[in-house]
């Protein structure tokens, strides 16, 4: 999956970039409005994240380009007005983002769009193992491993959110969808199954009174 982020504003650039990158995207950045459309000249993508104010060429004038390739885009800016997002999505835009905005919420609006143009990334991969997300199978160094659905959930979870700390309230809610009520036992006998099933004992790290996270050593 290949997404394309113009946006000259290099730290947010190169944040949506590594957290992108993270989920399995192949990302290319453009840092003004001429670049993007060079870009968009010499190769396909699948989704294309563009800010509207730009140098050389802005996001409206870009996006007119964009359009007859049918390449779904989502704009990232800091016009936050009604009249600026209904010029957007008038003029083709498939999503608005307003800045600042969180990191998951881009993901999730990623991923989202994708899914409604039948491009959604299927695939996870963290260390040795790999996930396909259509089959809802997991292989550990070209092996199957046998998991239970909420151990695949719970799998899925920690891979999308690797390296941040997880509150035990979280993905239990996440994972088996109801409220969480304190009680431990259920969540912590998944995370250690899943360490001894995957090997995991030095990755799915214990946080003290938090929850989980899963730790990228490299």
């Amino acid at each position: 999956m290949k997404i394309l982020i113009v946006e000259d504003d290099e730290p947010i650039s190169n944040l949506i970039k590594i957290s992108l990158t993270a989920e399995g995207y192949d990302c290319v950045c453009a840092f003004d409005g001429k670049m993007g459309a060079d870009l968009i000249e010499e190769d396909i993508f699948d989704l294309i994240l563009l800010d509207i104010m730009l140098p050389e060429i802005d996001g409206y004038e870009l996006l007119e380009y964009i359009k007859p390739l049918g390449t779904p885009v989502i704009f990232l800016t800091a016009k936050s007005k009604v009249n600026d997002r209904i010029r957007g999505l008038k003029l083709g835009a498939d999503d608005y983002i307003v800045k600042p905005f969180q990191i998951g919420e881009l993901l999730a609006r990623v991923e989202a769009l994708l899914r409604r143009y039948g491009k959604a990334n299927k695939k996870l991969a963290f260390a040795d193992v790999e996930i396909d997300m259509a089959s809802r199978t997991v292989c550990k160094g070209g092996e199957l491993v046998d998991l239970t659905v909420k151990e695949f959930d719970l799998l899925v979870e920690l891979i999308r959110n690797k390296n941040v700390a997880l509150y035990r309230e979280r993905l239990y809610e996440k994972v088996w969808g109801e409220e969480y009520f304190g009680d431990t036992r259920t969540l912590d006998s998944h995370i250690q199954r899943l360490r001894k099933k995957l090997g995991w004992g030095d990755y799915i790290k214990t946080v003290f009174r938090i929850g989980y996270r899963l730790e990228d050593r490299e």
